[in-house]
């Protein structure tokens, strides 16, 4: 690929990080109207049909076979499905600054990952920026007072959010070389869409009300899907297919300078000067946990969960573990 060409590769996923650090300002305007579970069925929909859409005008729709359609089902259920999930439960619980900055970390663990699935070495500067990051996180969400100023069940879903986008990078790489990003990411996003569909007719249906379809709801949530879910998609899983997943991922490391802006100047979030030192701390130990990662360079890792049944299984258990917040979380 020439240089003119990689260029545009770099600046297109700067571009997917932007979006998606406005997704976590984006969220909390959506949030005022609709349950989360709403709202992520709603941004997969309308991506998906539009996706579809341009894949079909432009001829770029591919075939499916039933062998690709299981790879990108079990693509699929763990981002969208599993990180929309974990984020947008999470995202009602943190600020938009926590939320960038616990995303961040999924470059961070990918290689702890690796090690322990196959058996890849961690290197000590990979040791070296995770203790840095974590340390960063703590000052993100500590108080002066050493107080836990964030919810600990925000946290855990958006802890759930960045696992789900591990195994997603992972397994992205894969599926680029057999597939474009307009057919992997509409087919992703309506497969998400059945998935989620139960949580919404359990928990949010009760919810629905006139003000859903206010200009103050659509609009954000068509920046949302629009942005966030089908260009931003678009534009990483090409980078991930020029450049691979570990330098694609590396850019996540803007996301929380993005969104801490942005909250300063639009929602006038308060940064203190250990907030701040916390997010530098985090992407200093994230650049530096990426500097000699190895994970594509020999091996891929995919896990034996590509059978309907597990992935049935897992669906049915996550049912019944949602139903038991469903009443506090709303």
């Amino acid at each position: 690929m020439n240089t003119k060409n990689r260029t545009l590769v770099y600046a297109t996923n700067i571009m997917a990080m932007v979006f998606w650090s406005f997704s976590f300002i984006w969220y909390k305007a959506v949030f005022l109207y609709l349950q989360p579970f709403t709202t992520t069925l709603a941004r997969l929909i309308i991506s998906a049909v539009l996706l579809f859409t341009v894949a079909a005008l432009l001829g770029k729709l591919q075939k499916i076979d039933f062998k690709g359609f299981k790879m990108i089902f079990a693509l699929a259920f763990f981002e969208p499905f599993i990180y929309s999930i974990g984020e947008s439960l999470g995202m009602k619980l943190v600020s938009p600054t926590t939320g960038a900055v616990i995303v961040a970390l999924i470059p961070l663990f990918v290689p702890i990952f690796a090690s322990i699935f196959i058996k890849e070495k961690i290197s000590v500067m990979n040791i070296v920026g995770i203790l840095l990051s974590f340390i960063g996180v703590l000052f993100v969400i500590i108080s002066r007072n050493l107080e836990l100023v964030v919810s600990v069940k925000g946290l855990l879903f958006m802890g759930l959010a960045v696992m789900a986008a591990i195994v997603y990078s992972i397994r992205l790489k894969k599926l680029t070389t057999l597939y474009n990003p307009l057919t992997l990411i509409a087919w992703q996003n309506i497969i998400s869409a059945v998935l989620v569909l139960p949580l919404v007719l359990i928990f949010d249906v009760k919810h629905w009300n006139t003000s859903m379809f206010c200009i103050d709801a659509v609009i954000p949530l068509l920046k949302l899907t629009i942005f966030a879910s089908s260009l931003a998609f678009l534009f990483y899983s090409n980078a991930v297919q020029v450049l691979g997943a570990v330098r694609a991922n590396i850019f996540t490391n803007l996301i929380p300078v993005f969104t801490a802006t942005l909250s300063f100047f639009l929602l006038n979030e308060k940064l203190l000067f250990h907030n701040i030192l916390g997010i530098v701390m985090v992407i200093t130990g994230l650049i530096l946990s990426q500097s000699n990662c190895t994970l594509f360079r020999r091996k891929l890792l995919f896990f034996n969960l590509t059978s309907a049944q597990n992935f049935g299984e897992c669906y049915i258990i996550l049912i019944r573990l949602f139903s038991k917040y469903a009443n506090k979380m709303q």
